[in-house]
């Protein structure tokens, strides 16, 4: 499949301007989109930010076409957060969700993911795959090995995750080492029996892909009623993973961007 990608650049955001249109796109996909608590000030700037943002890097997919307002050129973002960043910060962003001691503990290299969205008119297409390649490049330029972050359900509610969930712990719970647990985590009723085509039929896209590329997952869930989700905490081992996926990950380097 051929991808159009002329209408995207991809970049780290370097100018005020560019981290502005981040958290905008962030303002309108989790405070408009997906219902997350914004404070007023928040809302009358219509931009979603925290005392993370200082200290992360932040990959933006910017969209060539002019737009009455600058920040809305903005149309994808990740949010990048180094270990010895987070250290001289506010810390990672998961930990309040997690104990992220094994994290903490490893002298191996990491990176946590975060606040990664796409705008509405821009899914399905390019988007997303520019991201994913951004990521790789930044990942094997600085040659992080552990990549680690929240990802959501959407809603609060967890029984009709349970299904979803209980798969995810049986299936791809993260090796002992690496095995980060939630904070005040949800109960999951004992399941009998699962059916893992239902069971990834209601898990988020966002989600699979990382399982695709031999992502694991965290010990527990958290539901984070301010961003109105259920999370898990995904992690990716860049050494373990399969032949196969480490490889289509590498070769997204020389993706055109």
């Amino acid at each position: 499949m051929k991808l159009d990608v002329s209408q995207y650049r991809l970049k780290l955001a370097e100018t005020e301007e560019e981290r502005l249109g981040a958290q905008r796109l962030r303002y309108r996909v989790f405070v408009e989109e997906m219902g997350a608590t914004a404070s007023p000030e928040k809302h009358a700037a219509q931009r979603e930010w925290d005392a993370f943002d200082a200290h992360a890097d932040h990959l933006i997919l910017l969209q060539s076409v002019l737009t009455p307002d600058p920040l809305d050129r903005v149309v994808g973002v990740y949010r990048l957060m180094r270990r010895d960043a987070a250290r001289t910060g506010a810390g990672f962003y998961g930990a309040k969700e997690f104990d992220l001691d094994p994290i903490e503990r490893t002298d191996r290299d990491c990176v946590e993911l975060g606040r990664s969205c796409v705008a509405p008119d821009h899914r399905g297409g390019p988007a997303l795959h520019l991201l994913w390649t951004g990521l790789a490049e930044y990942v094997l330029e600085r040659e992080l090995e552990i990549l680690f972050g929240v990802a959501s359900f959407p809603g609060t509610d967890p029984a009709p995750l349970a299904e979803a969930l209980s798969y995810l712990h049986r299936a791809h719970l993260a090796p002992p080492e690496l095995r980060v647990r939630a904070r005040n985590p949800i109960t999951l009723p004992k399941l009998e029996a699962i059916d893992p085509l239902r069971a990834m039929r209601a898990i988020p896209p966002l989600i699979k892909a990382y399982l695709r590329l031999g992502g694991v997952i965290g010990e527990g869930a958290y539901v984070d009623r301010e961003f109105n989700t259920v999370d898990v905490c995904l992690l990716m081992d860049t050494v373990a993973m399969t032949a196969r996926y480490r490889a289509l990950f590498q070769r997204s380097r020389s993706a055109p961007a």
